[in-house]
């Protein structure tokens, strides 16, 4: 440094000028040097290499429910476990305590139902969904008179017809009958939309008197509900429009063909495809 200074004060003007600017140059030069898509760590530089990639090796179709669960009646332990599980199925640790209940199995629907008629509606909607969660076809009877009982709520009411229906259809004719009949609109929709799926020929007259329902839109499901599970050719209406009268008049046609028809109808193969209207 000492000779670098003594060379500068020999210099003139001009060469300090000219030695400052090459100074900068080599800086400048050294920076280009290094690899511009290399990134700085630290003190060093680290160059993005391209690794070789291998697909994950294809897994085997494994069962949704990977441990089985338990179908050995529950000890007095654990049935005093469920029913301290109970009132955990409303707040935070709601998830937690209805994958207990599965743990458990089937063996604790009877002490499962029991928060049907607990205070809570989140405690009844999630003992339904845990039940659903269990295929707990033993549950049905409990489900079917939830989804009766007038003063639950409608969201309650409908989420138990609609589990009750895909684990026991035929018990669900009783509810779907009630609820065909109840002043609220959206209950009488649920049993319309619902009775597509119960494949019982007791369901067919409670739909075609649901035609004539005040509301369009309840009417509307339970016709369409009849075309899936009857496969009868109507004439065309114009149910979007329709008034209360009209539909009315379309009950009878559907009731002089269902007359002639109840003795000997037989429903369809489900699995066939609904012809489009």
């Amino acid at each position: 440094m000492r000779v670098m200074a003594k060379w500068k004060k020999g210099m003139t003007v001009q060469q300090r000028y000219a030695y400052s600017w090459g100074i900068v140059f080599l800086v400048v030069l050294v920076g280009l040097a290094q690899t511009p898509w290399a990134e700085p760590i630290g003190k060093g530089w680290v160059i993005p290499v391209q690794v070789p990639y291998e697909a994950p090796p294809k897994g085997q179709n494994l069962p949704a429910e990977s441990v089985p669960q338990n179908t050995k009646p529950l000890t007095a332990e654990e049935v005093q476990r469920a029913e301290a599980l109970l009132p955990l199925l409303e707040g935070k640790q709601e998830f937690w305590a209805m994958g207990e209940f599965v743990h458990l199995g089937e063996p604790s629907v009877p002490v499962l139902v029991k928060g049907l008629t607990m205070a809570g509606p989140r405690i009844r909607y999630n003992v339904i969904e845990t039940i659903a969660m269990l295929k707990a076809a033993s549950a049905a009877p409990a489900l079917v008179a939830a989804a009766k009982e007038p003063n639950e709520i409608p969201r309650v009411r409908e989420h138990a017809l609609r589990v009750a229906v895909r684990l026991d259809a035929a018990k669900a004719v009783d509810a779907i009958e009630v609820m065909a009949k109840d002043q609220n609109s959206s209950i009488r929709k649920a049993a319309a939309f619902e009775a597509r799926y119960v494949r019982e020929k007791t369901v067919v007259p409670v739909l075609i008197e649901m035609i004539a329902d005040e509301e369009r839109f309840v009417a509307l499901s339970a016709v369409q509900s009849l075309w899936i599970l009857t496969r009868h050719e109507t004439e065309f209406h114009d149910w979007e429009t329709s008034t209360k009268q009209d539909r009315q008049e379309w009950t009878t046609e559907w009731l002089e063909w269902w007359n002639g028809q109840k003795d000997s109808f037989e429903m369809s193969d489900p699995k066939q495809p609904v012809r489009a209207r």
